[in-house]
């Protein structure tokens, strides 16, 4: 049975699951391959609760955690409204091709049309193909304000 819920981070175990999804994710190749640092998991929760703009949500199947996301708020200047962010997301190997990421998204969609968010955005690796398959069915599309000028690329600058 599956069930995805809005995470309680002053819930122990809500932590505590959310934590260890985010570090499978890192570890996976799409997450970067590497564990989570020892101050990323001393720090996160806590972190993440100061801050207001951020909800995450928490898959189960058969009570186990499955998958994840963690959404940020933004804010489209142009539409003048808030904008969510899916900055991570992620299903457990073990439990991919069940459908789970189609139905967090549907969550997702869900929280975020209710609150009046007027859109979401997402960040996929080009060589995860089957991310961007999803995205795609999902009705993400690349982002881009005239096709002659192409669509938008995702930049960092790191400070660390």
């Amino acid at each position: 049975m599956l069930t995805i819920t809005q995470a309680d981070l002053h819930r122990a175990q809500h932590a505590n699951d959310l934590l260890f999804l985010l570090n499978d994710y890192a570890c996976d190749p799409m997450g970067g391959g590497e564990p989570l640092s020892d101050y990323t998991r001393q720090h996160l929760i806590e972190s993440l609760k100061l801050r207001p703009t951020v909800v995450a949500f928490l898959a189960y199947q058969n009570d186990q955690p499955a998958g994840f996301s963690i959404c940020i708020e933004g804010f489209s200047t142009f539409a003048c409204r808030p904008l969510l962010n899916i900055h991570d997301f992620a299903i457990r190997a073990e439990f991919r091709g069940l459908g789970i990421a189609k139905k967090l998204i549907d969550v997702i969609s869900n929280f975020a049309q209710t609150r009046g968010y007027c859109k979401l955005t997402l960040e996929v690796l080009d060589g995860n193909a089957p991310a961007r398959a999803l995205y795609i069915d999902q009705g993400f599309a690349t982002y881009e304000l005239d096709p002659a000028m192409g669509g938008a690329m995702m930049m960092q600058k790191k400070f660390i």
